[in-house]
């Protein structure tokens, strides 16, 4: 699929609605843009929770031991 689209006097550009739907993208998403050879790739990301992943952090602390270390280190 390829949809042109041009730049405006603010370098901006609008993500047509197509593209949108397509990768799902919705009103305050966070996008990338990948950089191959002379290509770019629009995705969508999952924004990064990192106070729930803080908050789950602190509840793996089950095989904290030196014990467990040693029993699983080859696993």
């Amino acid at each position: 699929m390829s949809v042109l689209r041009k730049i405006s006097s603010k370098n901006e550009i609008t993500v047509p609605k197509e593209i949108r739907e397509r990768l799902g993208i919705q009103l305050g998403d966070i996008i990338a843009y990948d950089i191959e050879d002379e290509r770019v790739i629009l995705r969508r990301v999952e924004p990064f929770d990192r106070e729930f992943h803080e908050a789950l952090a602190t509840t793996l602390n089950e095989w904290s031991t030196s014990e467990d270390a040693d029993a699983f280190r080859d696993l």
